[in-house]
């Protein structure tokens, strides 16, 4: 019976993630952002860079498949020796990211800039107005401020080399999320990250999106030297207390990225009906896993408490906890227009004086949109929503209200206009990026599709994660793909150990070859 129940959990995981999955990878195929040339759709087309791409890219493809000796350079290069070309080519994305930085760094607009105005003027009305209502960004500002403090400066540059920073760091925990797992998939691992960082403009934008990154990445790792390793007890215990840290600060940070802690759970507590776990629970084994529980619940814990009291008594800047949005609110505006942001509604929040009005009006609006839908309605919004929270590879850039302030074209001259133009919403070059980030996030989204056949573990709960992700943002504000930012931990490690095995079913799905090697 036990065996049965933990088969059918599995399975259970397994269908409801390619169920979501399957729809996601179909959006980013029929993207807008795929157009070639002119874009009625988005308004920005591509260029001859695209083009020029797209020609080089199938030029090495036939050139690949043509000639055994480019083929066998190829191999050479990215497969004999990916160790040293994997190191090398990440060092160049990094370069690159510094590059870009040094480029581009404006005045952003949305939430971020609310952010950044409270370090200059805490004490302006609108700004203590906008705090008393989304409280959720206190531990981001006190975070940024004691930045601005120790480092003198409030500049944008500054943030943003603090989020490419936090950006890289947590690809560093995944790719040793990788290397405890199978240190074989490290290379592939920075080959999927490479790709992701080059095409991850987002460092530019010092938000919640961006600085979760690092902390979810961190207590992933953890829990894999926590579960995946034969290390001494005292550096699992270490291990313990970093996963109850990572997951306070991550919960801080944005209280939707504990998602992948709550996978953890439900895998782990699926693993305990099976008879062959506590077969194979020795006593020490047992002491160590209840002391490592014990430790991390504590860690994060007290790391909560802590947390709260700074929020509680701060007095950098002064809010009125009673002006805060009701968690419905963000229901009801996910069930209105094509489940994103409603201007309507955010404006309803700031006019209703209590927060029992606030809530009890949103509570009427999603119960009398609920309504409206009808059951086939309700279910044709989901899989359209479905789509506008998971299909967009530029994780919807520069598609928030006054996402970069003071213009809207790229100006300057040089190298730098150049990049500009690609990330500018009248810039040139626009089209070109979302169209290579498009190209990219399918190619992401292909390798973890056709890895079905692996059941391991850790890789159910990735699965998970991006199961929770997806219901999340289904049932809460949504309706573009920057939210799943936070999320992006699970991808990417979920990519990379499926790599190998998607090779596999490709070739032996196109006929590459006739006798295909299983992946260990």
């Amino acid at each position: 019976m036990d065996h049965q129940l933990f088969n059918y959990g599995n399975r259970f995981i397994r269908g409801l993630f390619y169920f979501f999955f399957g729809l996601t990878t179909y959006f980013a195929i029929t993207s807008v952002n795929l157009i070639l040339g002119d874009n009625a759709k988005t308004g920005s087309g591509t260029t001859i860079v695209t083009a020029i791409v797209l020609i080089v890219a199938i030029t090495v493809l036939i050139v690949g498949f043509a000639y055994p000796q480019v083929s066998h350079a190829f191999k050479w290069l990215f497969v004999r020796h990916q160790a040293v070309t994997a190191v090398t080519l990440l060092l160049l994305i990094v370069a690159w990211q510094v590059v870009f930085v040094l480029c581009m760094h404006p005045a952003i607009g949305f939430d971020v800039n609310a952010i950044h105005e409270a370090l200059i003027d805490p004490k302006d009305v609108n700004t203590m107005s906008y705090f008393s209502q989304n409280s959720n960004n206190l531990p981001i500002l006190l975070a940024q401020h004691w930045l601005a403090m120790a480092f003198h400066t409030t500049s944008w540059l500054f943030f943003d080399w603090v989020t490419l920073i936090l950006t890289d760091l947590s690809a560093v925990f995944n790719i040793l999320s990788v290397a405890v797992i199978d240190r074989r998939k490290v290379p592939a691992a920075m080959y999927i990250h490479a790709g992701w960082l080059a095409l991850f403009p987002m460092i530019i934008v010092p938000y919640t999106d961006a600085w979760v990154l690092p902390f979810v990445s961190a207590y992933i790792f953890c829990y894999c030297v926590l579960s995946y390793t034969q290390w001494h007890w005292a550096l699992k215990v270490l291990a313990a207390v970093g996963l109850g840290l990572n997951v306070a600060a991550a919960y801080f940070m944005k209280p939707s990225a504990i998602v992948a802690l709550i996978a953890i759970i439900l895998v782990e507590l699926l693993q305990v009906i099976r008879r062959e776990y506590w077969q194979g629970l020795t006593r020490r084994k047992g002491a160590i896993v209840v002391a490592c529980l014990l430790v991390s619940g504590m860690a994060g814990g007290g790391a909560y408490v802590a947390g709260n009291h700074v929020l509680d008594t701060q007095s950098y800047i002064k809010i009125n906890t009673a002006r805060a949005i009701p968690a419905v609110h963000f229901m009801s505006m996910g069930i209105s227009g094509d489940g994103g942001y409603n201007a309507k509604d955010a404006l309803k929040m700031a006019q209703l004086p209590t927060k029992k009005s606030r809530a009890d009006w949103s509570k009427k609006m999603y119960l009398k949109r609920l309504k409206q839908r009808g059951f086939w309605g309700y279910l044709a919004f989901l899989v359209k929503k479905q789509r506008n929270n998971s299909a967009d590879g530029s994780f919807a850039w520069i598609k928030e209200g006054h996402f970069i302030l003071h213009g809207t074209k790229p100006k300057g001259t040089g190298f730098a206009r150049s990049i500009r133009e690609f990330v500018y919403l009248y810039g040139t070059r626009l089209g070109d990026f979302r169209y290579l980030a498009q190209a990219w996030w399918i190619v992401w989204l292909v390798i973890i599709f056709f890895g079905w056949s692996d059941q391991h573990k850790f890789t159910q709960v990735l699965r998970l994660t991006v199961i929770g992700a997806f219901m999340f943002l289904l049932l809460f504000e949504g309706g573009r793909s920057r939210y799943l930012i936070q999320y992006l931990p699970a991808f990417l490690i979920l990519g990379t150990l499926s790599f190998r095995r998607s090779l596999t079913a490709l070739r032996r799905l196109f006929g590459w070859v006739k006798h295909p090697v299983q992946p260990s």
